[in-house]
């Protein structure tokens, strides 16, 4: 559509650290209705942050231009270094559709001396206090966004441009303990999540937050034919195993089909490697135990069989339509990264795609 512009939001590394991270999404994709087309994390450099705070003060109303001067020097101060052991994480999100820098604009809010209603993001997670004599002593704005076009154009340009060097998995962010039992895990966000803008990616995200794991890898995917069969074809035997060579066969179709859209058997072969109609998230976790971690709290495969607060239990509604994947063990997450590949950065080919290469 000729009139889809593009918008983003950043989250701020302290919103990145208290684990604001599911809640803040689930904002902005049930509140805007936009299209969440692209996602990258990023442990952004102090040339990237110098670039990008130069531009932020634009407004020239002086309330909402000091506004912006507050969070230019925010950005300068928080984006890059360290602070509690770990290196400044955020996570730049990218939205599609009809007047998005508008719908951005009035879901994230302003932070200021406005009356809060904790109907925008900024009224929630956001804080902006002042002293007696209107003095800021506390600023912090949970999201960074640009709200007009061509700002945001020139934004996203100069995160792609750092994309590669600044961004991906960013497991180096995150100091641990000598001698602690690190790993990494991936989970997949279904696509029965997807079917229309909702709270429900947001809000899986913000159960696995209870595990205390951190978010070092972050990529919107959808999931070619061939990429699942590959990543699902140990469960090919097992079906078959259970239900017979012609029934397993045609049930793990059906499991293809859910995550890529189509069915093997109907695909032709040229079609295969193409990405699929139905969108993931992929997220990579990080910390000691992860693998166990993220299992316990997403619940077993059967909705039914999982106990009260667990993932499955609140959004699954069967055996495959059950909300989330998470890898079983740190081979098999090795195994199933080489496969959805979460450091691969489609975040800058979406943006130049968009916008047109320079």
């Amino acid at each position: 559509m000729q009139n889809e512009e593009l918008a983003y939001a950043i989250l701020t590394p302290y919103s990145m650290r208290k684990s604001r991270t599911g809640g803040i999404i689930a904002r902005l994709i049930s509140r805007t209705g936009l299209d969440l087309v692209a996602a990258r994390m990023f442990a952004p450099s102090e040339e990237l942050v110098r670039r990008y705070a130069e531009t932020i003060v634009s407004e020239t109303e002086p309330k909402h231009r000091a506004t912006q001067d507050l969070i230019r020097q925010y950005v300068l101060r928080n984006f890059t270094g360290e602070k509690q052991g770990q290196h400044a994480r955020v996570l730049v999100l990218v939205f599609r559709g009809a007047a998005a820098a508008a719908k951005m604009r009035n879901t994230v809010g302003h932070i200021s001396h406005e009356e809060t209603s904790g109907e925008t993001i900024r009224d929630t997670f956001g804080d902006y206090i002042t002293d007696d004599s209107g003095n800021v002593t506390y600023f912090e704005p949970a999201v960074v966004a640009a709200f007009n076009p061509k700002a945001i154009e020139h934004d996203l340009r100069l995160w792609a441009e750092f994309s590669d060097r600044d961004g991906g998995i960013v497991e180096e962010a995150v100091k641990f303990p000598a001698g602690a039992q690190i790993e990494k895990t991936l989970v997949l966000i279904k696509p029965d999540n997807f079917k229309f803008p909702n709270v429900r990616p947001g809000g899986v995200i913000e159960v696995f937050s209870r595990t205390g794991l951190y978010i070092v890898g972050f990529k919107v995917h959808r999931m070619s034919v061939a990429q699942a069969e590959q990543f699902y074809g140990p469960v090919l035997p097992v079906l078959q195993d259970k239900l017979g060579h012609a029934k397993g066969r045609d049930a793990w179709e059906d499991i293809v089909q859910f995550m890529a859209g189509a069915r093997p058997s109907d695909t032709l072969p040229e079609k295969r490697d193409e990405p699929g109609s139905e969108k993931c998230i992929a997220l990579v976790y990080q910390g000691e135990t992860a693998v166990s971690k993220i299992r316990e709290v997403l619940g077993p495969t059967d909705p039914a069989k999982a106990p009260p607060g667990s993932i499955r239990k609140e959004f699954g509604q069967t055996i495959m339509i059950n909300a989330a994947h998470a890898s079983d063990s740190v081979e098999n997450a090795k195994r199933e990264m080489g496969i959805v590949r979460p450091d691969e950065n489609n975040f800058k080919a979406l943006i130049e795609n968009f916008y047109g290469r320079k």
